[in-house]
């Protein structure tokens, strides 16, 4: 009987090979034996299953379904080994428009900027070819780029996942039927009452109405949260809504203190109260991380004016430009060693599974002089969010 490898699974040469369930956003490991084995089952004419010796393995992928008995006419991407560390997951920031003016947006005043299309193609094209497993299209609000029909048109030809982060306003059906992604998240900031403190009266409405659609035409669906003062008594009725309607992944944390969210300081949390909050949510998250680095690992962000960056919040300083290329601007995102931050310096215990949470959050949590950093040492400095949000797991004994 031949095999072939399935049309939603990819082969990627990570610094370990390996083969990605697209629509199940599961990455597999393999050794070299597997992958050139999965590698002869992508090619059009399949291939024959082989020994006894290896009819573990075999079954294994086909009750996983990453083989099957079935012609596949899939394009596979090309198998260019990555780089330590591997680009994984690229934030896409399409346009700076939005429709909302959230009162913790970091963004703040925008300028409407958003990429050509034919950029964002160019984009994909490198992205795919540098084993990249999961695309993240933002804005602003993605759905407002004048020509998104045109960038939707392009998914398709990918081998990567990909995931719309939008407030859902501008979902209606007929767009949502159309969507060429795998997974919607939805930005859902509280109940009725805290949600619509930040996005406006009669968002929380109308966007549950939205996610409600999404579920019912069988996307998957996953939330994002911020911690704010008008949300704190809502997060056991969000967790109990979340997981009643089937949210796959549920990310929580705390706006950074920019943008919008300075002029509107009302709604900032102090550490020692938003930290415990911190321990809500459920599922993967948005993107992972790496043994013995912190956070950013295989993550960078594409900005609307066409910079390369670590991470949206890190648009001030730019790795590159669009026009230089996505591998060139990599090339130029230092990872962050575990050993270079503060919490190592303390022996913090947390730290494998911190990583030491956000790193554009730290830098703004300790500007005062005397904030207890170590004298005579260079290191990176903590944030105090997570820490807080350590404290707590340990007080509860989780």
């Amino acid at each position: 009987m031949r095999l072939y490898l399935s049309a939603a699974f990819a082969l990627k040469r990570l610094e370990a090979p390996a083969v990605y369930d697209i629509k199940g956003d599961e990455l597999y490991e393999l050794d070299e034996e597997a992958f050139r084995f999965l590698e002869k089952c992508s090619f059009p004419e399949g291939c024959e299953e082989v020994s006894s010796a290896d009819r573990d393995f075999i079954e294994y992928c086909r009750a996983e379904g990453i083989l099957s008995g079935y012609v596949v006419a899939a394009k596979r991407p090309p198998l260019v080994p990555a780089e330590f560390p591997s680009l994984r997951y690229l934030e896409l920031q399409i346009t700076d428009r939005c429709n909302l003016r959230c009162r913790h947006c970091y963004l703040g005043e925008t300028e409407g900027r958003e990429l050509p299309v034919h950029e964002i193609g160019t984009l994909l094209d490198e992205f795919e070819e540098m084993q990249g497993l999961r695309l993240l299209i933002t804005g602003g609000e993605p759905l407002m780029h004048r020509s998104f029909d045109a960038i939707n048109e392009l998914l398709p030809a990918y081998a990567f996942r990909k995931v719309l982060f939008t407030n859902g306003l501008l979902l209606r059906d007929e767009t949502l039927h159309m969507l060429n992604v795998d997974e919607v998240q939805f930005s859902i900031d509280g109940m009725e009452h805290g949600h619509d403190a930040l996005r406006g009266k009669g968002s929380y409405q109308l966007l549950l109405k939205r996610v409600e659609s999404a579920l019912r035409a069988g996307m998957t669906v996953s939330v994002a949260t911020m911690v704010h003062r008008e949300n704190l008594g809502e997060f056991d009725e969000m967790e109990f809504l979340f997981r009643r309607m089937g949210v796959k992944d549920w990310t929580v944390d705390v706006p950074s203190p920019a943008g919008n969210l300075v002029r509107n300081p009302f709604f900032q949390v102090p550490p020692e109260t938003a930290g415990r909050y911190l321990n809500y949510g459920f599922g993967g998250g948005v993107h992972g991380g790496g043994e013995g680095f912190a956070c950013g690992l295989h993550l960078a962000s594409v900005l609307a004016e066409g910079t390369i960056a670590k991470c949206a919040f890190y648009a001030n300083t730019p790795a590159g430009t669009l026009s230089g290329g996505l591998r060139s601007g990599w090339a130029r995102i230092r990872p962050l060693p575990l050993a270079e931050l503060e919490c190592f310096e303390r022996e913090c215990r947390f730290i494998d599974a911190c990583r030491g949470g956000c790193r554009f959050r730290a830098s703004l949590s300790w500007q005062e002089e005397g904030d207890g950093r170590i004298p005579g040492k260079k290191r990176e400095k903590v944030d105090k969010y997570k820490c807080c949000g350590y404290d707590t797991m340990e007080q509860q004994g989780a």
